[in-house]
């Protein structure tokens, strides 16, 4: 899983600086490090979903190529075998 640093510390100190209070600024640090961890936990993609996307395309060609065939196929039979 990735991780990403959120630096709580610095943030609050800048709520501070712009007037929060302490435990304003503490309570917001908080609640943002809590949704940017569910976030990230929720929405990027591990190795093994890329690797599984990944075997599906694989096979979603090979289908597509059998139907191309099956479809020249019967072009060919219909217009060109008599």
């Amino acid at each position: 899983m990735s991780t990403i640093t959120f630096d709580t510390l610095a943030y609050a100190k800048k709520l501070k600086s712009v007037g929060f209070t302490e435990e304003q600024a503490e309570a917001q640090a908080e609640a943002q490090k809590e949704m940017l961890s569910e976030v990230l936990e929720t929405t990027l993609a591990t190795k093994s979903d890329i690797d599984r996307l990944d075997k599906q395309i694989v096979v979603l060609k090979w289908m597509m190529g059998v139907m191309l065939a099956g479809v020249v196929s019967l072009v060919m039979k219909a217009f060109f075998i008599p």
